[in-house]
Formats: structure tokens, C-alpha cells, sequence
């Protein structure tokens, strides 16, 4: 299956401006200040016809700008003007999230014998870390460096006990942008004592563009996973490890993402009112990076690889947005506006031992590399 997506993916064209090796920029600025009075920035990186936009509040990716087939770039992600958005607001836009990315069952989980409980911020369940988990922290900017793959480092120290969580946790950020079209995140994590982590980005893509006014329906997917992972009422996991063959969830061959997303014949469409799931790309986190993912839109023929090392990736089409949030171009964000595909390990892996393990130790480093490769498409 990996080589025809390749395959596929070799049959794009980069733009000259995505294909220019040039000297890239990272220009640090300030962005705005939070009510106790610490001040937020972002950092903007520039090369090879790209531009990504990050801040320290939730180290997250405010813009990326990706240039289409004609060379004519757009805001891919959605996100906010200004703070007070993300504050008001936050929706996880672009945002890293954390201790542990994803659903746990009941708040709770065990390690060494020991019952550990957390904020359960989603119904009965705990997400992405908490009330106030990685995404709605303040991070310090280590590094900035320019050159031919400008990039900058965020790090924040996460207290033991926080939001329930055993062990002081290190973790370091870097969103590196380099000449050929991808964007690298590299996430790394050192604790005082056994911990569970699983952290991941949670950026929402429309690759017709943020203001296009244009739902990511038609985008086409590919998800190179025979597996996915089932889930109860809550969304949370039910343990078993279903084939994807013959449901909705087969996306072996690219589909587009609306040919089956109302599907209500399939109770996980219903439960998760379309696609909220768990794919299984791998056992185990891998030593080097494999495709998680591949989205086409037909439109303005922006491609996107996902690549990482992690075993699985959400797969998410924005199925909450509720027109709530008015973005960056004005327009209110609506059911389908975007999609999230979020590399980690499994939903609720600390309670279900057949998913492997999220545990990090003293003197272990827990890593998490994601690749955002561009391309674009020749006319058709």
C-alpha cells in the first residue's frame, strides 16, 4: 500500500516557489499579552515559499501559508487575529497538546500499583491533558535560528502533579521549516518519575484554504491502516482492534472524505457524528518516520503528507465546529470547515494493555517526529 502512495504523491508538481532552495527567515515578534500580564510572541518562519506562524501560548501554529498549483499561497489552518481568541475560544487550533494527547477513560489510570486521577474535561472522560493541559501553558522560546532550515525551539516544565499527572515533565518543542515544502514538529519529553506522555499537534487543515469558505469534503484521503479503533458512547476505545474493510473507514485507496462520512447505516459514524477515530498505521512507534496520512484538495491541488513515527493517527473532520469561532478571514468556523490528523499512540493505551504502552521513565526521552510535506498538483 506504501508504494502507491508514493506513487501518487510523485505524481504531484511543486510550484517554482516551493521548489526554490533560498535561504530561509525566523523573525520573532510580540503578539500580545495575557491577563496576568505575561507577555505572548510568535515566531514567523519563511522559506521556499512557505510561511508558518507560531506562538508561545500553547506552542501552537497560528498560519501556515502553502502556495496552490499556480503558485498562489493561502492560510491552511484555522486559527485567530489575535489572543483574545485563543483565549475566549480556544478549540485546540493549531495548539501542542498534552500530558497526554487524546481521550482516558474516566480520568483515571494506574501505574506501578498506584491510581492516579485527572480532570475529566470531555463528559466522564479526560482530553488533551486536562482543564489546563500543554495547549493553554505559556512556553519559552530556547532557540531561533535561521539559515537553510529556519526553525525555532519551545520548552515548558511541567510540575509534578499537574492536572493529576506523576513526575516533573520536560518537553521541548521544534517546528522546523525547510526549502522542498515540509514542515517538521518534533516533540521530546524527559521526566523525575514514571509518567504516562503522548504528545501531538492538533492543527485543523483546509487545504482549499482557511477563508476559502470550502468544506474539506471533497478532499481527498489516504490512510495507509488496515485497523482502526472502535469506540463506546464517550469515544472512548473499546478495546478491540476492528479491520477497516469493507466500513467507512477504509481509506487503503483515496477517497474523498464526504463520499462516506454520513453514513448512519455504521454506528462508529454515528457515535462519532462522522469521523473522530483512532487508525492503527503501526504496532509500536517506529524508529523513523512512516506515512500516517495523505490529503489531496482537487481544487487548488495542494497536497499534504503526514509522516511520523508514532503508531496511530486520530483522524478528525471537525464534526464539533458549531460556527462559533469567527477565524482569521472572518468567516464563522462550521461542521466539516477543517480536519485534524493527530499522530500518538492510542486513545486510552494507559487502560488497555493490548494497545501497548505510553509509560516514560526517568532517564528515557519520549520523541514524537511529525512531517507536513507540500506539494501541489498539476492542472487538470
Amino acid at each position: 500500500m506504501r508504494g502507491s502512495i508514493t506513487a501518487l504523491a510523485c505524481a504531484c508538481v511543486l510550484p517554482a516557489s516551493l521548489g526554490t532552495a533560498q535561504a530561509g527567515d525566523a523573525k520573532r515578534s510580540p503578539f500580545g499579552t495575557l491577563p496576568d500580564g505575561r507577555a505572548v510572541e510568535e515566531v514567523t518562519l519563511a522559506n521556499g515559499g512557505l510561511t508558518a506562524r507560531i506562538l508561545t501560548w500553547g506552542a501552537l501554529l497560528r498560519t501556515l501559508e502553502v502556495p496552490d498549483r499556480t503558485g498562489r499561497a493561502a492560510d491552511v489552518v484555522l486559527g485567530y487575529t489575535d489572543l483574545a481568541g485563543y483565549l475566549k475560544a480556544p478549540n485546540y487550533f493549531g495548539v501542542s497538546v498534552g500530558r497526554y494527547a487524546n481521550r482516558i477513560r474516566a480520568g483515571r489510570f494506574t501505574l506501578d500499583g498506584r491510581d492516579y486521577t485527572l480532570a475529566r474535561n470531555d463528559g466522564p472522560n479526560a482530553l488533551h491533558g486536562g482543564r489546563e493541559g500543554f495547549d493553554k501553558r505559556l512556553w519559552t522560546i530556547t532557540a531561533v535560528r535561521e539559515g537553510a532550515t529556519p526553525s525555532v525551539t519551545l520548552h515548558y516544565v511541567s510540575a509534578d502533579g499537574e492536572e493529576g499527572y506523576p513526575g516533573a515533565l520536560t518537553a521541548n518543542v521544534t517546528y522546523a521549516l525547510d526549502a522542498g515544502g515540509t514542515l517538521t514538529v518534533e516533540y521530546t519529553a524527559t521526566t523525575t518519575k514514571p509518567t504516562i506522555v503522548n504528545l501531538t499537534n492538533h492543527s485543523f487543515f483546509n487545504l482549499a484554504g482557511e477563508g476559502s469558505g470550502r468544506t474539506i469534503l471533497d478532499h481527498i484521503l489516504t490512510i495507509p491502516a488496515e485497523r482502526y479503533t472502535p469506540v463506546d458512547e464517550t469515544l472512548i476505545p473499546t478495546g478491540e482492534i476492528a479491520p477497516v474493510a469493507g466500513t467507512p473507514f477504509d481509506f487503503r485507496k483515496a477517497t474523498p472524505i464526504g463520499a462516506r462520512i454520513r453514513d448512519g447505516r455504521d454506528p462508529q459514524i454515528v457515535r462519532g457524528r462522522g469521523y473522530d477515530h483512532n487508525f492503527v498505521v503501526t504496532p509500536a512507534p517506529t524508529p523513523d518516520t512512516h506515512l500516517v496520512a495523505r490529503v489531496e484538495d482537487p481544487a487548488s491541488g495542494r497536497v499534504m503528507e503526514v509522516a511520523s513515527n508514532q503508531p496511530g493517527v486520530q483522524f478528525y473532520a471537525g464534526n464539533f465546529l458549531d460556527a462559533t469561532a469567527v477565524g482569521k478571514s472572518g468567516l464563522s468556523y462550521r461542521q466539516s470547515d477543517a480536519l485534524a490528523l493527530e499522530p500518538q499512540v492510542f486513545p486510552d493505551t494507559p487502560n488497555q494493555p493490548a494497545f501497548g504502552t505510553a509509560r516514560l521513565d526517568p532517564g528515557a526521552t519520549y520523541r514524537n517526529v511529525i512531517t507536513y510535506r507540500f506539494s501541489a498538483g498539476a492542472a487538470k
